[in-house]
């Protein structure tokens, strides 16, 4: 596990939504120079306090999941989405006019979104033991949401929203105590974005 990289949920500033409507923590994207509007792909945690429009991201497919709180109904170009479910990730074009509506108080969600014709992302929650194995062009992100993962390799754990990012050519093994997303990243050209 020479290559993983730790990244605590302690060391996430708060930076508010590009629409300015919300505040939201980047848990990694491609590289530290990757603004809003210029990353391959992007992956944060989002606080929602209160319903209303999305940001528009040109370009973008996102994926979203509740990771706290009863939920949202999103509007996404005139088509109707209950995510009452947490742990449930919810594909949708960036650049859709998408409007959201709390179910009952605010939320917590993952938000995972790549450049279309750049990158794509595959996103499933672990809630046992696990193993990533190395693939070429593919970036693992493992983010604890409930509970603890263990990486038994290392002897490090991760507690609620800590996370770790596996380069393409490092992989490890994975104890999960709880819930875990795991976000498989691929850039078009087969070689990881960081």
């Amino acid at each position: 596990m020479t290559g993983s990289q730790v990244l605590r949920a302690h060391d996430r500033p708060a930076t508010r939504w590009k629409n300015g409507g919300g505040l939201t923590r980047e848990v990694a994207a491609d590289g530290s120079s990757a603004g809003l509007e210029d990353f391959v792909w992007r992956v944060s945690l989002a606080d929602v306090a209160r319903g209303g429009p999305f940001s528009s991201f040109t370009g973008v497919d996102r994926i979203i999941t509740v990771v706290d709180g009863a939920g949202m109904e999103l509007n996404v170009d005139g088509a109707s989405h209950t995510i009452a479910d947490a742990y449930e990730p919810f594909s949708f074009p960036g650049d859709a006019v998408t409007d959201c509506r709390l179910l009952s108080g605010p939320i917590v969600d993952l938000n995972v979104m790549t450049r279309r014709t750049r990158a794509t992302a595959h996103v499933r929650m672990a809630r046992e033991t696990f193993s990533v194995v190395p693939r070429t062009g593919v970036l693992v992100l493992v983010i604890a949401l409930t509970g603890t993962v263990a990486v038994e390799e290392s002897g490090v754990t991760l507690d609620r929203f800590d996370a770790v990012l596996f380069p393409d050519r490092d992989g490890g093994t994975l104890r999960v105590d709880g819930v875990a997303a795991v976000v498989a990243l691929t850039t078009s050209s087969g070689s990881p974005g960081t």
